[in-house]
């Protein structure tokens, strides 16, 4: 299913992978700054969640669906998402929720983290311009007040596995848990792809209240 989303920076488009029953919680992920909806990582999580319980929408910023080759400036790409979100939280109502992206995108989702969301995936979290660590985002992962998932492939020019573990260790605002995929560099290959969306499908779960 395709919902347009209007935006004040141009419309926007949510891809929903819904599950046979009742959703028991909802996942909203964007893309990064270099592709698109139809990366490995999150074609597996829209394939293999919804098995689950958990409900995948993917997330298309304006510029992408305007057909820009670069992708736009970070405030620009935070006014596309909110409208996406609430978009989201009003199709399903009470279900919780869970935000992320990969690379760009999961920038977006830790800089705009607010309730309804309870928890965030963060997929290849740039925490620096390669070969710049003095260029830090830290500041955007530590200002998450909830959970936090990061899954990062162990060749990430982006972030080594040593520089996440240092980052997620400095004061946060709420717990941090880091998964590293082998033999995946900045965008994730194929053979981790089950590792990612099995990762991914435990945090979500269990972020959810006990079932009564």
């Amino acid at each position: 299913m395709i919902v347009d989303v209007d935006t004040p920076v141009g419309p926007g488009r949510l891809t929903l992978s819904l599950t046979a029953d009742a959703p028991r919680a909802v996942l909203l992920v964007s893309h990064g700054a270099g592709g698109g909806i139809d990366t490995v990582d999150l074609v597996a999580l829209a394939e293999a969640l919804p098995a689950q319980g958990i409900a995948v929408v993917r997330y298309e910023q304006p510029w992408r669906v305007a057909g820009k080759k670069v992708a736009s400036p970070p405030a620009t790409l935070d006014a596309g998402w909110r409208p996406g979100l609430d978009a989201v939280a009003a199709r399903f109502p009470g279900v919780p929720l869970v935000v992320g992206g990969r690379s760009a995108g999961a920038r977006v989702a830790c800089r705009c983290f607010a309730e309804p969301a309870v928890g965030v995936l963060a997929l290849s979290f740039p925490l620096h311009p390669p070969g710049r660590p003095e260029k830090s985002r830290v500041d955007e992962l530590a200002s998450v007040a909830g959970p936090v998932l990061l899954i990062s492939g162990d060749r990430d020019p982006f972030a080594s596995p040593e520089e996440l573990r240092t980052a997620i260790a400095a004061g946060q605002a709420g717990e941090r848990q880091l998964v590293i995929v082998p033999g995946s560099a900045h965008s994730f290959r194929a053979p981790g792809a089950a590792q990612l969306a099995a990762a991914a499908s435990e945090f979500v779960l269990g972020l959810l209240p006990p079932q009564s």
